[in-house]
């Protein structure tokens, strides 16, 4: 009975940044639970879709730019061409960028915001007209703890701000949708290993300064995110709306 709640059977799953990361583990997940896949990104450089395609899951790729206003809609008009319905959307696709806020030139900070806020936003917007037609639907923000304390040694005000919003954003249209059957919920991931942390050698200084502060000592792996996602997306969790779901370690407990 239990086992069934977690089980995704022609489930329609839209992820954005779904070709690499946690995007990708997160899109194994899905599929290994039933669910059509449809993923977003600007390119496909590591192959993503192949590997999935290869483990037997059913995939589409929308090939996209979050940065241009215009790609949020097309990507939901592309699944609803190709699937009918959009029952999950996980809002993955983000930007990390490090740097002393008095050196922080314009150009970083409106892509930093515009990817990890607007691009957010104008995906909600675009799905959620059609989770209400259907009388249901699942929405899975990625976060970050950076969006929960200022962690170090980094440097990373903006970065840490738009997570913040991404955290406010998912308890407003929780709170504003959830008459609507359509539940909102975001992920906070603490230390992942990822292409985004991997450090150029003059800052890999900060790894040490990372495992120190975590508690468990390590950094997590794209798999126990996506263990978390698959139950946030899945009906394992059909009470659960409005929450920043925390995997860190216990990096944010101390």
């Amino acid at each position: 009975m239990f086992l069934d709640k977690f089980k995704l059977e022609d489930r329609i799953a839209l992820i954005t940044g779904g070709t690499r990361g946690i995007g990708l583990s997160i899109a194994h997940a899905l599929g290994e639970a039933g669910a059509k896949l449809v993923l977003v990104n600007r390119t496909d450089p590591v192959g993503g879709v192949q590997e999935l395609k290869d483990a037997g899951y059913n995939v589409n790729f929308f090939e996209g730019d979050l940065l241009d206003r215009s790609v949020p809609q097309k990507t939901i008009d592309f699944t609803l061409e190709k699937h009918g319905r959009v029952d999950i959307l996980v809002n993955n696709a983000g930007v990390a960028q490090h740097g002393d806020t008095e050196k922080f030139n314009d150009d970083l900070l409106d892509k930093i915001m515009d990817l990890n806020v607007d691009a957010v936003f104008r995906m909600c917007r675009s799905a959620i007209p059609h989770m209400k037609k259907q009388g249901e639907g699942v929405i899975l923000n990625i976060g970050s703890i950076s969006g929960l304390v200022s962690n170090i040694p980094q440097p990373q005000t903006a970065y840490n701000a738009s997570k913040a919003a991404v955290h406010m954003m998912t308890k407003s249209l929780a709170s504003d949708y959830a008459d609507q059957n359509i539940r909102v919920n975001a992920i906070a991931p603490g230390y992942i290993r990822t292409e985004m942390t991997n450090l150029p050698k003059e800052n890999e200084h900060w790894y040490p300064t990372w495992n120190e502060l975590t508690p468990m000592n390590r950094m997590a792996e794209t798999h126990e995110v996506a263990s978390a996602a698959l139950f946030l997306c899945s009906p394992a969790s059909s009470y659960v709306t409005g929450e920043v779901l925390v995997v860190d370690g216990g990096y944010t407990i101390r």
